[in-house]
This record gives C-alpha cells, sequence and structure tokens, in this order.
C-alpha cells in the first residue's frame, strides 16, 4: 500500500532534520509495537510517502495514527503552536507487485530529486534508499524479508543490486517528472488485481472507472482517503498481494 500524507496547507512543517527524524523515529515505533512492515519511504519537507505490505492485522491504521498524532503533538509542543499540522485526510494507493511494486519503489527514491533538493537520493537524509543500500546496525525500519520474498530473491545484496540499478536507470531518464498515477489512484497493476481492489472496496468504488494507461491499470479518483488521528477508511482492502504506500 502506497500513502501520502501532507502537512496542513502544505506547510514546510518537516524542514528541518530534527523534525523529519522524529517522524522517522515514531515509525519505527510502529514497527516495534504493531509489526508494521515498512518498504520504503521518505519524508520531505511538507509530506511524507510511505510504501508497506498490509499484513491484515490492522497494523496500517494503528501505526499511522501513532506517527501522525505524536509528530504533531511534539512539534506544537515544542513551537507552542496550536492547530492542525497535517491534512485531515490521507491518500492510499492499493499497488500489484512485480513491476508495479518496483516502479513504485523508484517514485519514492526519485522524490527529492524530482524537487530540485539533491541529485542522487543517497544525499537525502530521511529516505529508505539509504537504508536499503546501507542497512542500519540498529533502528532500521526496512523489513528487508519481505521485500526478498516479494521481488523473490534469496539474498539481500541480490535485491540493493537490483534497487540500485532501477534507481540509476531512471537517473538517466530525462523526464523525472511527477506521476499522479500514485497519488491519484485507489489501485495500480494488473486488470485483475485493480478489478479485485474495486470489488472489495464495493460502494465507495461504485462510480470509478479502471483505466488502461498502457502500462497498468488504475482505478482512478475521487480519492478514497484515510482519516488521520482516527479511523482507517480503506480497512476493508484485504488483497493479500496488495502493497501499501504512501
Amino acid at each position: 500500500m502506497f500513502k501520502t500524507h501532507r502537512c496542513h496547507q502544505k506547510e514546510f512543517l518537516l524542514k528541518f532534520v530534527k523534525d523529519r527524524q522524529r517522524w522517522r523515529y515514531w515509525l519505527f515505533e510502529a514497527k516495534k509495537r504493531y509489526g508494521l512492515s515498512v518498504l520504503n519511504y521518505v519524508v520531505t519537507s511538507n509530506h511524507i510517502h510511505l510504501l508497506v505490505h498490509d499484513l491484515g492485522n490492522g497494523e496500517i491504521a494503528r501505526s499511522m495514527q501513532l506517527i501522525a498524532g505524536r509528530t504533531a503533538q511534539e512539534y506544537n509542543k515544542r513551537k507552542g503552536r496550536r492547530g492542525a499540522y497535517w491534512e485531515d485526510r490521507y491518500h492510499a494507493t492499493a499497488v500489484d507487485t512485480e513491476d508495479y511494486l518496483a516502479r513504485c519503489m523508484v517514485y519514492i527514491d526519485m522524490n527529492m530529486i524530482r524537487a530540485g533538493a539533491v541529485k542522487h537520493p543517497m544525499e537525502w537524509d530521511a529516505c529508505g534508499y539509504s537504508e536499503i543500500q546501507f542497512p542500519r546496525v540498529r533502528y532500521n525500519v526496512i523489513d528487508t524479508r519481505r521485500l526478498m520474498d516479494l521481488f523473490a530473491v534469496s539474498d539481500f545484496s541480490e535485491f540493493q543490486n537490483l534497487h540500485r540499478n532501477w534507481v540509476e536507470e531512471e537517473l538517466k531518464s530525462e523526464i523525472q517528472a511527477r506521476d499522479d498515477v500514485w497519488t491519484h489512484t485507489l489501485a495500480v497493476g494488473r486488470s485483475t488485481f485493480v478489478e479485485n481492489i474495486k470489488a472489495e472496496l464495493s460502494i465507495k468504488a461504485q462510480h470509478r472507472d479502471i483505466e488502461d494507461m498502457g502500462d497498468a491499470y488504475t482505478l482512478r479518483e475521487p480519492i478514497v482517503a484515510y482519516q488521520a488521528y482516527l479511523v482507517d477508511e480503506n480497512g476493508d482492502l484485504s488483497n493479500n498481494d496488495s502493497i501499501i504506500a504512501e
């Protein structure tokens, strides 16, 4: 599952390293407390992208509530600030496996390059790319075992090579524009995958069209969102092949 959560009115509330690292700290706590399976992430200056594997135990909703709530509380207390920290809703997209998952991984990795902040994802302080390529001895949030299983490799170094090559190929591309397929759809993948997600969403997706984008099928807007701090509105998504991304 791919998730995107933006700061209130797109304010740059995550512009300082210490604030991005506090978000990451609570991501680690969510992994430790609830078993959140994190595949990739990036914390920008005004939003986050998070890619997680849905284990079907309600761990995603609890994790997002913890991370968003504690990050906001700490920041507002430290700054003597009042009011909303996050947009009241955050967007979730179900992502199919195989090539679709790889493309989503790279989309996250390239976020700060597209923004013009860095020239390589290794240069950004709060992202999954560096943790995948150089795993931390302690407090690592990336679920390396899950990545190995999803990409059918037996050794993590093999996945690291795959991942590094995907990013290097993308860096060579002349087109690195933002792609709203990841931020304005409910599902991305094969036609059967997207049809299954639409069926699971039932009335929520009744008038949403499945579109053939050439290299993927998508279930388009309007967005089915998650309530920040409250209820996971997509809690009825249970397709075992789906990944969640932010």
